[in-house]
């Protein structure tokens, strides 16, 4: 029997999923861009709201930053109510998205591990456990023997130097193709009408009284009623256009994936110990994420100690991988906010709206954020879910302080 061909149960694409229109010089709604959360927002505004005269502006190639950089893990077991909520809202979206999409996006609910290293971990775990469940989330405490019997490869030896003393595991969780979501998102938000401009940078916004009333692009100034940011780890950048200042900094974030191996890794582990995760993807490589690069910077590159200690790092947990080789790094442009969660909902000015600050966890979110972002631009006013992720905050003191209680990094 020949080796299966990947990909090969999966429908033949057409030669383009999306038009390449002309951008026209007006639009009710402007998102900029095109990356996972402006497509959802796009989707959602057409199905959730009938908006269809939207265009999504993406300054290279639709969803080539993060989006197309990302690890793709999906869980929702966050600390805080808040979080949960929103993150639990995107997983069961997660859940029926393949359906109403129409579209392959090949999720895998194959559950997520977060190891425990020491006594505090064990009690943060276990804390976090206990939260999970009452915000109905799916969780559980798992002894280093079960451990094992979900994940057999981590080495749960007691006499190594990060002895796993257990986890948390949430089963529902999994991974996703982020260009599978991707492409489904852009086809469906293309299928309702909503332009999807590629190549296609802005350089400016205009403000008139306090209220926004376009952008300028690199093809011409387009007029706009309202206008969505969705742009990651240059948001600081298009708010400081529209005149105000949002409390992000900007880092590098690395990844790697291994050469394609046999079916050897059946969930998702991660350790903020150790500091990695490792998934193994549907082609066979292993993906590998940590921290971010120290520095602020607006460069998809890192630095090469951050990759050396990604690997050290997941050998403590597999050292069956010890002879495995690297296939390629990359990295990402992540925006960080100063209680580690996301700001979404309005902005200073008028019919401008922030969505930003999404940290590594953007990917998890994406079809609950666009959901709930959409919203706001439709109502001009937050969802309830997106509510408690307001710019206003940093002034209330009503933060939603997730630094330490996510696992690893968001």
């Amino acid at each position: 029997m020949s080796p299966r061909t990947p990909g090969a149960d999966l429908p033949e694409h057409p030669a383009w999923l999306w038009r390449t229109p002309e951008p026209r010089r007006s639009y009710d709604v402007v998102i900029v861009g095109g990356g996972g959360h402006g497509l959802a927002t796009a989707h959602y505004l057409a199905k959730n709201h009938g908006i269809t005269d939207v265009a999504v502006l993406e300054r290279g190639w639709l969803a080539g930053g993060n989006m197309a950089r990302n690890t793709t893990i999906i869980r929702s077991n966050y600390l805080w109510d808040e979080s949960a909520g929103i993150y639990e809202h995107a997983l069961k979206l997660w859940e029926g998205l393949e359906e109403e999409l129409d579209y392959p996006l090949l999720f895998s609910q194959r559950g997520v591990l977060n190891l425990a290293h020491t006594l505090q971990d064990v009690r943060d775990s276990v804390r976090r456990v206990e939260a999970n469940r009452l915000n109905g989330v799916d969780a559980e405490w798992l002894d280093p023997a079960q451990v094992k019997e979900v994940c057999p490869i981590v080495d749960t030896s007691p006499d190594v130097r990060y002895p796993v003393m257990g986890a948390t595991y949430q089963p529902r969780a999994g991974i996703a193709k982020h260009d599978h979501v991707a492409w489904g998102l852009a086809r469906a938000a293309d299928a309702a009408g909503i332009d999807l401009i590629q190549n296609c940078e802005v350089t400016g916004i205009d403000v008139q009284g306090g209220r926004v009333t376009g952008v300028q692009t690199s093809l011409g100034p387009i007029a706009a009623g309202r206008v969505a940011l969705c742009a990651a780890g240059h948001s600081s950048v298009l708010a400081a256009m529209a005149g105000f200042e949002v409390p992000l900094q900007s880092h590098p974030l690395q990844a790697l994936v291994s050469e394609l191996l046999e079916p050897v890794h059946p969930t998702v582990v991660m350790s903020n110990a150790v500091h990695v995760y490792v998934s193994q993807a549907h082609k066979g490589e292993l993906v590998m994420g940590a921290g971010i690069d120290a520095y602020n910077a607006y460069t998809q590159r890192g630095a090469f100690h951050i990759i050396e200690r990604q690997m050290a790092a997941a050998l403590e947990l597999f050292p069956v991988f010890a002879r495995a080789h690297v296939l390629r790094t990359w990295g990402g442009i992540v925006d960080v906010s100063p209680d580690a969660s996301p700001i979404t909902g309005l902005t200073p000015v008028e019919h401008l709206y922030l969505n930003c600050g999404w940290g590594t966890g953007g990917f998890k979110a994406t079809p609950g954020v666009g959901w709930a972002f959409a919203h706001t631009v439709a109502h001009d006013a937050p969802h309830p879910l997106n509510a408690p992720f307001t710019l206003e905050r940093f002034t209330t003191g009503a933060l939603v302080d997730e630094h330490g209680a996510a696992a690893v990094a968001h």
